[in-house]
This record gives C-alpha cells, sequence and structure tokens, in this order.
C-alpha cells in the first residue's frame, strides 16, 4: 500500500492510554469516513463519524470534540457555513478534509475559521501531522484556561435548538420560546433546507393548498412567530429572500 490515499492497513497504532482528544469527522461518503475513523482509532483517538451537519450538531450536543475533520461538499448545509459555526460557538480545532483544490475555497474556509485545509486523497502522515499540531496547539491553550476553571473541549454554545416534543425553540443564549405545531413544521423545514426553501414548498409543507391563501398564511405566520420572538426579546434566524421564500441565516439543530 502506498500513502497516496488514507488507508487503515499502513496506520502505526500509538498508546490508548494517550488522551489524544475526541475527533469527530464530517464526511457524507460512507466509505471514506469509515475509513478515516478507523484510521484515528488505530492511531489511539477517539473518533466518531458524522454524515452530516445535522448529525453533526446532534452529536456535539451529546459529547464535546477537541477537534473536527470537515467535508465542505456536504448534503444539508456548506461545509464553509458550518466550520464557521463552529469557529464562533465552540474552541473545537478545524481541519478541512476536501477535493476542493480553488483558491477560493481555500480562502472561504480560512476566512470561516478552518485551522488547516487538506485535499483529497489525503496522505495518512500529513494528516495525521496535522491533528497532532492542531491538538498540541489546543492543549497549550487549554491548560492556560483549565487554569482559570474553563473546559476547553465544552462547547461554548449550543446554538438555536429546535425541540419538537416540547414544542419550543432555544436560543444559543439558552432562552425557551414555545411554538405553536404549525410554527415548528415551518422552523424544521427550513432547518431541512440546504439553501433557500420555496414559498410553494414551504406552503405545501405546511398543508396550505390553494396557492393565494397558502402565501397570505404563510405571510400571517412568519409575522406572528417574529412577533412572538420580538415580545420576548429574541431575533430568530430566520431571512426573508425578496422573490423566493425564506432561509435560516444562522445553523438550527432539530430535537
Amino acid at each position: 500500500m502506498t500513502t497516496d490515499s488514507l488507508t487503515v492497513e499502513q496506520a502505526a497504532p500509538v498508546s490508548n492510554e494517550t488522551d489524544r482528544g475526541r475527533i469527530i469527522v464530517v464526511e457524507d461518503d460512507s466509505d471514506f469516513r469509515d475509513s478515516v475513523v478507523e484510521t484515528l482509532t488505530l492511531y489511539g483517538y477517539e473518533a466518531t463519524g458524522a454524515k452530516s451537519a445535522l448529525d453533526f450538531y446532534h452529536k456535539v450536543a451529546q459529547k464535546p470534540y477537541a477537534l473536527v475533520i470537515l467535508d465542505l461538499g456536504l448534503p444539508d448545509q456548506n461545509g464553509v457555513v458550518l466550520a464557521e459555526f463552529i469557529r464562533q460557538n465552540t474552541d473545537m480545532r478545524i481541519i478541512i478534509l476536501t477535493a476542493r483544490s480553488s483558491i477560493e475555497s481555500r480562502v472561504s474556509a480560512y476566512k470561516a475559521g478552518a485551522d488547516t485545509y487538506l485535499l483529497k486523497p489525503v496522505n495518512t502522515d500529513e494528516l495525521i501531522a496535522s491533528i497532532e499540531s492542531n491538538l498540541g496547539r489546543f492543549s497549550q491553550k487549554g491548560d492556560d484556561e483549565q487554569a482559570r476553571g474553563i473546559n476547553p473541549l465544552e462547547p461554548l454554545s449550543s446554538g438555536w435548538q429546535l425541540l419538537r416534543a416540547a414544542s419550543t425553540i432555544i436560543t444559543p443564549t439558552g432562552e425557551k420560546l414555545g411554538l405553536s405545531s404549525k410554527e415548528i413544521d415551518f422552523l424544521e423545514h427550513l432547518a431541512s433546507k440546504r439553501g433557500n426553501a420555496s414559498r410553494q414548498e414551504l406552503a405545501a409543507a405546511l398543508g396550505y393548498n390553494d396557492v393565494a391563501t397558502g402565501n397570505k398564511a404563510l405571510d400571517v405566520l412568519v409575522h406572528r412567530l417574529r412577533q412572538k420572538a420580538a415580545e420576548h426579546g429574541v431575533k430568530l434566524p430566520i431571512r426573508t429572500v425578496r422573490g423566493k421564500g425564506y432561509c435560516l441565516s444562522e445553523p438550527l439543530t432539530v430535537k
């Protein structure tokens, strides 16, 4: 086997007793994701895979991670947007691992907060060296924060969370806002979209069959939702896309 691509066979595992921190691999290609996770495990890391941005949000809500290996071409959200969310809301180190080689992609990723940008197929030695370099800097920072009583692995914010069973949306600062079933359906549909959601598909998702009536009902729903949030001092991450529909301006996790 060569080291031109990441392979499990050539890994030289280190001691599992060495605390390397937890790593989450966000990659929609299941074969490649499993290969990376298995390789990292053989090297002594505690590695977990996530198949999408939504899967990532669910897993980081359950357990803190020290580093994320992130593909840019995810099925449900632009990887650059996810990287920006990670940088703004956690202390995780970010390694971009993608097939996109353009300078525009690199610049966008670094502006979003990426620490390292690697191309597929990745050399195993380079990947491990990048992880060790990032976690080494992370650990040094963590020692300073631990002295001040801060857990560097703990997410700084859980972001926006939609709790369907509780009919509640939770803001990044922990405030809770009760929602109607239609409001939940509306937000859940927006969260499932990678980009904009058209007025037609939103109306259909909410059960509004007549176009004219559906458009009016949709406008009323959004207005009341924003008004309700404003009364509680909250600005929801809902953006109007002129002539098209609506989209989320920030990530929203549905539970």
